[in-house]
């Protein structure tokens, strides 16, 4: 459980994040929160030869809002996130989810932009973030470029983010409108990872569903929207939801490992996501 040697450099700044990325390359790592890197360090399942923190970027703290969106910054504690009044007012799904990541010493020592570019398919905010239809700031040598929550969870533990970027901040929406939602996962064990969890939030108008968005936790190697379920809810009434989410696990690959196999994975999501839009319906 000791990691390998490596240098470490200190950001005070964004830029100086990026000319650390710059000047070292692949061989270089970003350390935010660390309950991502240092576990995986002390396992020896990464060995990055320098460590860049970006303890003391205060640039990337911070929640705002700001055109329609709500903006996080990077290095925005969990705590900080479910306690933020605009949160709990324009995005109270994101305060509830991010309640449910680890437990108190998780909570205020990991970040939102680590979460999110640590791109685990088993942590709840990359699921999240997806089915928020999201927006990841990142900057690199080029300037900052939006990455959409769509376009960036690309494989089991990678993400578009390039190796010389940094996350600025999370952007998510304003929840306008009769929204309801909720969070149902299973697990092994209190503050584990999710062997499968349901992001369900609804939208009502005039006694149907207008809208309706499932993000699917280890469901696969990426995070994953439940789009059969989805598509099956949209103009329905809330008598559909039954029969929508036993869709919920169409178009998914769930993996198999010591928790579950993929059948029960399939079957977890279905029963998650019911529960999850029953609620999410009132």
């Amino acid at each position: 459980m000791i990691p390998a040697t490596f240098d470490y450099v200190r950001a005070g700044s964004i830029d100086e994040a990026v000319a650390a990325l710059v000047e070292h390359g692949d061989e270089a790592k970003l350390l935010a929160g660390g309950h991502s890197l240092l576990p995986l360090m002390k396992l020896r399942l990464a060995a990055p030869e320098v460590i860049v923190d970006l303890g003391r970027v205060d640039e990337l703290r911070g929640i705002c809002e700001a055109d329609g969106h709500i903006a996080i910054g990077a290095m925005t504690t969990h705590d900080a996130v479910t306690k933020d009044p605009l949160v709990q007012q324009h995005c109270g799904v994101l305060a509830d989810v991010t309640k449910t990541v680890g437990d108190a010493q998780v909570r205020h020592r990991g970040t939102i932009g680590g979460a999110i570019a640590h791109g685990d398919a088993a942590s709840d905010l990359p699921s999240l973030l997806l089915a928020l239809d999201g927006t990841v700031v990142v900057q690199g040598p080029d300037g900052r470029r939006n990455i959409r929550a769509a376009d960036l969870f690309v494989d089991y533990l990678e993400t578009s983010i390039g190796e010389d970027e940094v996350v600025v901040e999370v952007r998510v929406p304003k929840l306008v409108g009769d929204w309801g939602w909720r969070y149902e996962k299973f697990g092994r064990v209190a503050q584990a990872w999710a062997i499968v969890g349901s992001c369900a939030l609804v939208k009502r108008s005039d006694g149907t569903i207008e809208d309706a968005r499932i993000g699917l936790t280890h469901m696969g190697t990426t995070p994953l929207r439940a789009t059969a379920t989805e598509a099956a809810l949209r103009g329905a009434s809330t008598d559909a939801i039954a029969d929508a989410a036993d869709q919920a696990a169409e178009g998914t690959s769930p993996p198999s490992d010591l928790n579950a196999t993929p059948a029960f994975r399939g079957h977890l999501a279905r029963v998650l996501t019911r529960r999850a839009l029953t609620a999410a319906a009132g």
